[in-house]
């Protein structure tokens, strides 16, 4: 029997009442769910039921749909899910221990933290420029610098113009504050996970946040069957768009965690300092096309290294102490 219906409201107290009704402890039952927001509390409680969760890859499994030949619907959807399941071709996800989930929730606030911090600097230097004042040399990093920041304020901008200064320090201020709270946090946990550990001493650029970030999304037992997976699964993979013969041109998938992709960039510019150790190969590349694109290509590189260093440990890299 078939049966189709919602659940509303979509939180995890409905959730768990609908499935007390509807599945006896000891039944054995499959249960499809695709990868997408809100996916973690839903397999957390099919756990706790006794349902074995599977979930689902979103791009893979709409991969699997072939050309759509009808509006994408929530029927449609869940009908092709359990068509995957039954078929034994559902592309799974990997489900990972609920600490590593938290770690990963704590990466992506720091990741949203930083952006707004830049966002905001930025917006200073738009309303030093747009009214015609003269540029920090210094930055904002300094005393020094947030001094002379105050007086071209002060000096050279309108009324408006130092409003929009004023709140835009007050807004860094804050998010720096809670900058500091979640990265000492990120950093006692890298300190206790063990392929966090493992990566920081092995893997040349990757801080101790980095290493937590590689971890939480490439850890674990057989996670990928090779490096290139890996490397696809952070979105820094070349594609290319082909229609009646004409292809356009190649640019990255940027298609996963955007957390890992920032990190491993950051880890991978690196590499322009004269003493890394493969410092020939990014300024082969920087002087070849530009430094953006070596940055990009030692990221590969990282992501294919902490592939095979976290082999070694397998399930063990997630371990803490």
């Amino acid at each position: 029997m078939v049966e189709r219906g919602q659940i509303a409201p979509a939180d995890r107290a409905h959730l768990a009442g609908w499935l007390a009704r509807r599945f006896t402890t000891g039944q054995d039952t499959q249960f499809a769910l695709e990868g997408c927001t809100g996916w973690p509390y839903v397999a957390e409680e099919l756990a706790a039921a006794g349902i074995t969760a599977h979930v689902g890859e979103p791009a893979e499994t709409a991969a699997a749909r072939g050309p759509k030949k009808r509006a994408k619907t929530d029927k449609a959807d869940s009908r092709h899910l359990r068509q995957l399941l039954a078929d034994g071709r559902l592309p799974e996800c990997w489900i990972p221990p609920s600490h590593v989930l938290e770690c990963r929730a704590l990466l992506e606030l720091y990741h949203d933290l930083r952006t707004g911090h830049t966002a905001w600097v930025q917006r200073i230097h738009a309303v030093l420029f747009h009214q015609g004042a003269r540029q920090l040399s210094d930055g904002l990093r300094s005393q020094d610098g947030l001094a002379v920041l105050r007086h071209i304020a002060e000096t050279q901008l309108t009324g408006a113009g130092q409003l929009q200064v004023a709140t835009a320090l007050d807004v860094l201020g804050a998010l720096e504050a809670h900058l500091d709270t979640v990265r000492r946090r990120l950093l006692d946990t890298a300190a206790h996970l063990t392929g966090a550990r493992v990566l920081t001493a092995r893997l040349y650029g990757a801080g101790p946040i980095t290493a937590l970030a590689l971890t939480c999304w490439l850890g674990g037992k057989d996670r990928f069957s090779s490096a290139r997976k890996a490397v696809r699964f952070a979105g820094l993979d070349v594609t290319v768009y082909s229609s009646a013969g004409k292809r356009s041109p190649g640019h990255l998938s940027r298609q996963g965690p955007a957390v890992l992709r920032w990190c491993v960039y950051e880890a991978g510019k690196a590499h322009a300092r004269a003493s890394a150790p493969d410092h020939a190969y990014y300024a082969q590349v920087k002087d070849r096309i530009d430094g953006k694109r070596a940055a990009i290509s030692e990221a590969r590189k990282i992501i294919r290294q902490a592939c095979h260093i976290l082999s070694e440990p397998g399930d063990d890299a997630l371990a803490t102490s």
